[in-house]
Formats: structure tokens, sequence, C-alpha cells
């Protein structure tokens, strides 16, 4: 960093998220809410602070987080994802002749960077039909005068998302190897079994200034195989929980919330579609409650809303009709009306627990199960966890929602105790990174004086 740039006051951050790219970016509500809560807080920690975000939708980014300053994610992944030199070439190659030219693109890039971006400009002036010589050259901008990285919320450490792993990785490696400031707050971590993975972690992670874990199950034990340093570790929880604990309703409501995640990653097949529809069923004849559809993804591999329309199908067509939300706040709304959420979507289980509301949480994956077991460490009770995969589904499943049902008003309190704590926790963690960042900038400033 030029001496002119360490001598100023202003604070330049860049901050990566757990949102997909392209077209899907803004298409998660649970990865909205965990970015809005972290950008907020950034922004109360430092109100004349330069808060750059990683993203593909610089108009999106601005709808959901007033403020924040759009950074071409497509500069960042050209920069450090491996194939800069060779381009679209890496897929036509073997891949041992791939992962090794992967490796010396790395090696240069770090050792000799000022090499490394004369060659990558000679590739994109031979060919860069998308114009990425100027998103590169703007991500290196900033890096090259940042004071902080930030990994905001996310769940990505997981074998089901290796390629957003590596590419974080990457992007933590480049911000340490610049000797800016790194930490990574709110994350989900586990399952994971990679190689890859595990080996590019246990090189670079144990060199993040500070990590706050969500409470995914095992997460700390899988933290320590990393070789994390467990000083800079803590559990705080998932940043989202402060959006939907502000908006708790005064009384409890009266519905059931509905969601099912179909996708490759949740491994729910058809079959046990049609058994937990048919509890839900027997449920509502019963009862004679209101099903309200809480869908959290809109992506064409995940498309909750068209989920619970296949669930819904038959006996209740009405709540399984389109639904769109298009923030965070209104899913978080239609939850506040329910007295019990049944959901195999992580951040409908977050939403309800957030606000005092139980949840049956339904899984058919251990990503998912470590997931919801997370939960229900972190809030004691009101989350249960159902196995999809039992062979006794439908009756465990019919128990956990009566016993669910019944328990809503006793767990109502405690879980909105709970989620009370693990804002604080969270909060002061980012406190601790804002002092962290206050303690070298005036040992900078002194330098400056001398």
């Amino acid at each position: 960093m030029p001496e002119s740039d360490k001598c100023r006051h202003e604070i330049r951050v860049i901050v990566d998220t757990a949102l997909n790219a392209g077209a899907a970016e803004y298409a998660n509500l649970g990865d909205i809410a965990m970015l809005q809560v972290g950008i907020r807080r950034l922004q109360e920690l430092w109100p004349d602070a330069r808060i750059h975000v990683l993203t593909d939708s610089p108009g999106k980014l601005a709808q959901f987080c007033p403020g924040a300053i759009p950074l071409p994610r497509a500069g960042r992944d050209l920069w450090v994802g491996g194939t800069a030199l060779i381009g679209n070439v890496h897929q036509f190659l073997p891949e041992m002749v791939s992962s090794l030219l992967r490796g010396l693109s790395r090696i240069l890039r770090l050792r000799f960077s000022a090499l490394f971006r004369f060659l990558l400009a000679i590739r994109l002036a031979l060919r860069d039909r998308e114009n990425t010589k100027s998103m590169v050259n703007a991500f290196l901008s900033v890096v090259n005068t940042a004071d902080l990285f930030v990994e905001c919320g996310a769940g990505g450490f997981t074998d089901s998302s290796r390629a957003w792993s590596l590419s974080t990785l990457n992007t933590l490696e480049e911000a340490i190897h610049r000797r800016i400031p790194a930490v990574m707050l709110g994350q989900g971590l586990g399952p994971l079994s990679d190689p890859e993975v595990i080996k590019r972690a246990r090189h670079i992670l144990p060199d993040v200034a500070l990590i706050t874990l969500r409470g995914t199950k095992n997460d700390t034990g899988l933290a320590k195989s990393l070789g994390f340093n467990m000083m800079k570790v803590t559990t705080t929880g998932d940043e989202a929980i402060e959006l939907a604990y502000e908006a708790r309703a005064g009384k409890p409501g009266e519905a059931l919330g509905i969601n099912l995640r179909l996708a490759g990653y949740s491994e729910v097949d058809k079959d046990t579609l049609s058994k937990i529809g048919s509890v839900l069923q027997r449920f509502v004849s019963v009862h004679r409650v209101e099903l309200l559809p809480v869908p959290i993804a809109f992506h064409e591999w995940a498309n909750d809303p068209l989920s619970i329309r296949e669930l819904l199908a038959g006996f209740d067509d009405r709540a399984g009709a389109e639904v769109t939300f298009r923030t965070p706040q209104e899913v978080i709304e239609q939850i506040s009306r329910c007295k019990l959420v049944v959901t195999g979507a992580y951040h409908g289980a977050v939403f309800a627990l957030a606000q005092g509301i139980p949840v049956v949480a339904l899984s058919a994956s251990e990503e998912y199960a470590a997931k919801f077991q997370g939960l229900k460490e972190q809030f004691g009770l009101g989350c249960e966890v159902v196995l999809l995969n039992s062979p006794d589904l439908p009756d465990r499943l019919a128990t956990a929602i009566d016993e669910s049902w019944q328990s809503a008003e006793r767990v109502r309190l405690p879980l909105q105790e709970a989620a009370e704590r693990q804002v604080k926790l969270s909060r002061d963690a980012y406190r601790r990174t804002r002092d962290m960042i206050t303690s070298q900038k005036s040992l900078q400033a002194m330098a400056c004086n001398m």
C-alpha cells in the first residue's frame, strides 16, 4: 500500500458474500438477510467508511444495501480463479495438467504480482469480449488500498459448495498476502471432506484474524482439525437472526408455515414429498389451521414456491399458489403470522426461531442435518429435527408437528431470549473487528506523524 494511503483516515472495506453468481445472485432471501445485517453493522461502526461489496448486480445491491459500493465480482473471479492466463483452455486439458497450471498461476499471482498482471493484460488485449479488464482493474484498485476484508455471513464451507469454498479461500489468501486484515463473520462450517478444500483451508484459514461460526453441528471440531487458532474463533449464531428478532410480533400467530427445499443438495425425493404431504393434510383437517407458504430460495435449481406447490397439490392449492417475496422482511412478516413452521430451508427455520416460533426441520442430507442440529443447539429448544430417511417417517413427523404445536406458547420467550443472546454475541464480534482496525489505523497515524 502506498505511504499516502496508509496515512489517510478513511476506512475502506471489501465485503465478500454468500450470494450466488449472475442472475441468481439475489434469489435467496436468507443470503440477502445475512448481507443486509453485515453491511448495516459495518456502516454503524464506520459511518464514513467506503464499504465495497463484491457483486454481479449493482442495482440489486443498491436496493438491498443502500450506501454500499459495488465492486465487480467478475474482476475478482478472474484475478484469483486460477485460469486467468489460460482462459477456457483449461476445460479441454487433463485434470492433472489443469491443476498444475492453476498452481503455477497462483504462484505467479502471489509472488510476482506485477508480472502476472502484465501477462493477464496481454491475454485480455487479444480477447476480452466482456470488458473484464476494466473489472480486474477496479478490483485491484480497491484491494490496493483496503483496510479490511470481510467474509460476510455464509454457509458455504461444505462439500456441496466446492466452487464457492475455493474462490473464497483464494480471495482470503490474496487479502492476507497483501497484509489486509481478514475476518470471517457468521460462517457455517461443514460437513466437509473434500481433500483439496481441506488442504487449502489448512493453509489459509489459520491466518484469518477473527472467525465467528453460526453453529453448525461439529463445526468447532472441524475448525480445530483445520488448524484454526481457537482463540480467534467464537460461535455467535447466524447473522440473519437480527432481522427476524427485530420484527418479532407482539402476540403469537395462528397459522402453520410451510417450506420444502427440493434441490440436488437437499436430497429430498418425490416419495418423501408424498409422505410429508399426507401428514400435513391430516394435521390441517384435525386442527383447521391456515397453511402459509414461506419460500426462501427462488433459484431455477432450488425453487421453493414450486416445491411448496408440489407438496400441497390436491389438498390446499390456495396455500400452494405462486408466492413471490421480494425481500427478507416480507417473508419474515409472513412467518410472524405462524404458530409453527415446518421447513426444509435453513433460513426458514432461522426466521421463525428468532421470532420465538418453534420449528420442525426436515432433513434428508448430512449437510442439512448438521445445519438444523446446530440451530437446535444454539436455541436450546423449539427446534425438532426430523430425518426424512427414517423408515417410520410419517409417524415421526406427525408426532413432531403435534408436540411442537402444543409447546408453541411455552417456548416462545426462551427462543426470543436465545435469539437476543446470539445477536449480542455477533455484534460484539463486529466491535472486536472495529477495535482491531482502529488500533491498526492509530499505529499508522503515529508513523505518519513521525
